[in-house]
């Protein structure tokens, strides 16, 4: 029997939250590491419009959203940042670390609690 619990609707939207935090840990390293290079021009993600609206049409009911949808794509950069504010990169990193962290953990409790159930209550 093979179970999979990253799949039904929770399971995917935990998924993209995660390739989503990946990203955005990836572009704000980048950001990091090209502080110092003249005429660098950072690189951000924004994923929360599209997390927005596949939350509310799960909430809604639909299921249907998930189908075919593999990963999220960044939105287009916002104008106007043409330079590295090294502060808000760290702490813009620090704070995807912990959003990460969360998931991470949410998912082994869910995964703890499908264990649980398979055993039928036995550890």
């Amino acid at each position: 029997m093979n179970i999979d619990p990253l799949n039904g609707a929770t399971g995917a939207l935990v998924r993209l939250a995660l390739d989503a935090a990946q990203a955005r840990h990836r572009a704000l390293a980048a950001n990091i590491a090209n502080a110092g290079v003249p005429g660098y021009t950072p690189l951000r993600l924004g994923f929360g419009e599209q997390l927005a609206q596949l939350r509310d049409a799960m909430a809604a009911g639909d299921t249907r959203v998930l189908d075919g949808v593999q990963a999220l794509q960044p939105d287009a950069p916002a104008g106007g940042a043409d330079r590295v504010e090294l502060d808000q990169e760290v702490a813009g990193l620090a704070e995807n670390t912990l959003q990460y962290q969360a998931l991470m953990r949410g998912l082994s409790r869910h995964m703890s609690l499908i264990s649980l159930a398979l055993n039928e209550g036995r550890k």
